[in-house]
């Protein structure tokens, strides 16, 4: 069997000496983990559910039950994708007695989605 070669990156063919342009987006770039965590952030806003969960809750707060109706959908579901979106910190609640109700966990959550939107309605 054949040992597999190393990938080997191909020389640039231009003239130009960009070495000083690559150290300095390498140091510009932020490392392994930051950039994990911000792949994980976007495949959360992969998923139409959590999306419609999310714009549900711009300016509003809601409970389980009242994101279910408008979604149609079962409280179990909505709970289950709530959980996802409390894990990657997007939405934040608050008890009062056995309510639990939901909301956006701060402006960028906002942001995100009003960019995303404006993107895709060019």
């Amino acid at each position: 069997m054949k040992q597999k070669e190393p990938y080997e990156i191909p020389v640039c063919a231009c003239r130009h000496n960009h070495a000083k342009l690559i150290a300095s987006l390498k140091e510009q770039t932020p490392d392994e983990a930051t950039l994990l965590r911000l792949a994980e952030l976007f495949k959360i806003f992969g998923d139409p559910t959590r999306i419609k969960i999310l714009y549900a809750l711009l300016g509003h707060e809601m409970c389980v039950c009242d994101i279910a109706q408008l979604l149609g959908m079962s409280q179990s579901s909505i709970s289950h994708q709530l959980r996802i979106l409390k894990q990657t910190s997007l939405v934040k609640f608050r008890r009062e007695g056995k309510m639990v109700f939901y909301s956006l966990a701060d402006e960028h959550v906002m942001t995100i989605l009003s960019q995303g939107f404006d993107h895709v309605t060019e």
